[in-house]
């Protein structure tokens, strides 16, 4: 028999009712449960039902995904919160903080890969000896003229 799991704060949630009041698609909390970031109970009937905190913690993992933090990075911090309980302000603070750093040094890197395409605008070809994007440094030149990159077929 299924473990009738009814959280802190009263009756679970159905699949259909934690989509509606989520926004996210029903086979999205399918996926996000298959990679273990939320969790479910079965019934008897094989239904899935899911605690009230998981509507917070969709709610972290959309926040999350939006400003580009990966699928892995997410299920790794979620894993630091209590099992069944709502994330709290301080678990908030403390897992945008962490994410916070490796978001500045990504936008450091995008800033610059912006400020290279500035120097091939003109080139159309991304051909020139010296590409900062296609060839970096140049680390191909020695290998010969010619495309190095490119499948043979």
């Amino acid at each position: 028999m299924a473990k009738n799991f009814q959280g802190p704060v009263g009756r679970q949630l159905t699949v259909g009712e934690v989509a509606a009041r989520s926004g996210v698609a029903v086979s999205a909390l399918h996926f996000y449960e298959t990679k273990g970031l939320i969790r479910s109970q079965r019934t008897a009937g094989n239904q899935r039902r899911y605690p009230r905190s998981v509507l917070r913690r969709v709610a972290v993992i959309k926040v999350a995904q939006r400003v580009g933090i990966p699928l892995a990075e997410i299920r790794e911090a979620l894993s630091t919160l209590p099992e069944d309980e709502t994330p709290n302000t301080e678990d908030w603070r403390r897992l945008s903080t962490h994410w916070r750093g490796d978001l500045d040094d990504r936008i450091r890197r995008l800033t610059r890969l912006r400020d290279l395409l500035d120097l091939c605008i003109g080139c159309g070809c991304l051909s020139v000896g010296a590409c900062p994007l296609r060839n970096p440094d140049d680390v191909l030149a020695g290998q010969g003229p010619g495309p190095r990159l490119l499948d043979p077929e």
